[in-house]
């Protein structure tokens, strides 16, 4: 299934963008584009979740390529040596077969097995190479991915992946409890906790990788790279709510902004799908601006030194591929299978997921 059935931009595609959804800003100013390597990738991490039985085979036959879930990696992490996308795209793989076995366990009430799940994950994470037989295989899987990731850069890079991977496990925790207790956060509890579980920092962090190049903290936290690095991810996150809206709801999740707008500020549905919107739009011309400081910034970094050379154009490359982001995740939203809620024989039951008690073995 090709990526881009007739085109690499957006003005042609062959995707019909429900109105309520389209982003003519994104379709005009964030050109698509596509890693070279991308039908290798795809061919390669469907072989992957195979090999590491993290998807059942009849599963992966019918609805890997359609998931679109190397598309989503491919077109953000532009210029990522091959071996680079290939351990990001079977990480980025894992983590939505892992969302898939998080619902499940809410669904079919199994909270022993979400509690050896969450444990096992936060060992393997500091320890992955003792892992790489577990007999969970989604713990397995990841220790694999984990351990190429952190094959890539210095272990200062990979203590921070692993702190930052820590906090994720611990807000699907908390996700857990609030679904199965029926717990809509607020708004403000919810943009928090988003930020962790959409992994704001995990696809931040391996821009760096991507680029060949640790970024030190005065300029990571510098806000001229910090704050177009969030705005990509929060129009990303955002983005996927007014998407996954629908499904969500179909599913009784209780995390989506528009269901945190419901219950808590006293807006019609109708009401909270504008508001995302416009937050959405807001990322959008925000990042327009941040972006400019940014490469403003990376000027500032080429100082005449050989670091500072190699510091700039590692930013650029960075800015570049977060600009990436939204083109990318804005056209997988329209091409996954993963939102095709009205295609479903069961709108609460992606057919794609193994829906038997896989956490209880």
């Amino acid at each position: 299934m090709p990526a881009f059935p007739h085109s690499t931009t957006s003005t042609s595609t062959a995707v019909a963008v429900p109105p309520s959804l389209a982003l003519p800003a994104i379709e005009a100013a964030f050109p698509r584009q596509l890693h070279p390597y991308w039908p290798e990738l795809q061919e390669k991490t469907r072989g992957w979740l195979l090999e590491k039985r993290l998807m059942p085979t009849d599963k992966v036959e019918e609805y890997a390529d359609g998931l679109c879930y190397t598309d989503l990696m491919a077109g953000y992490y532009l210029g990522a040596p091959d071996d680079v996308l290939q351990a990001i795209a079977d990480y980025s793989a894992w983590f939505f077969v892992w969302d898939d076995r998080h619902d499940r366990d809410i669904v079919h009430r199994r909270p022993a097995a979400w509690r050896r799940l969450r444990r096992a994950l936060h060992t393997a994470l500091d320890s992955p190479r003792d892992h790489l037989h577990h007999r969970d295989s989604l713990v397995a899987g990841f220790a694999d991915s984990v351990l190429r990731l952190y094959s890539f850069l210095p272990v200062t890079w990979n203590a921070r992946f692993a702190r930052h991977f820590h906090a994720v496990i611990e807000a699907y925790d908390r996700e857990f409890h609030n679904r199965t207790q029926g717990v809509v956060p607020t708004v403000r509890e919810y943009l928090a906790l988003r930020r962790l579980t959409f992994a704001h920092w995990i696809w931040t962090d391996l821009l760096e990788p991507s680029a060949g190049c640790e970024l030190p903290d005065a300029v990571r936290k510098h806000p001229a790279y910090r704050r177009p690095a969030l705005l990509s991810q929060e129009f990303a996150a955002w983005y996927n709510d007014l998407c996954s809206l629908p499904k969500e709801i179909a599913g009784d999740e209780v995390h989506n902004l528009g269901i945190s707008l419901v219950k808590h500020e006293d807006m019609t549905l109708e009401e909270a799908v504008t508001e995302i919107r416009r937050r959405v739009e807001e990322c959008i011309s925000e990042f327009l601006d941040a972006e400019r400081e940014g490469l403003r910034f990376a000027d500032d970094l080429a100082d005449g030194t050989v670091r500072g050379k190699e510091l700039s154009a590692a930013v650029r490359d960075c800015l570049g591929n977060m600009r990436n982001w939204f083109s990318s995740v804005y056209w997988f939203h329209h091409e996954s299978g993963r939102y095709m809620v009205d295609s479903w024989d069961d709108r609460s039951t992606p057919p794609y997921v193994n829906n038997e008690a896989a956490g209880e073995k």
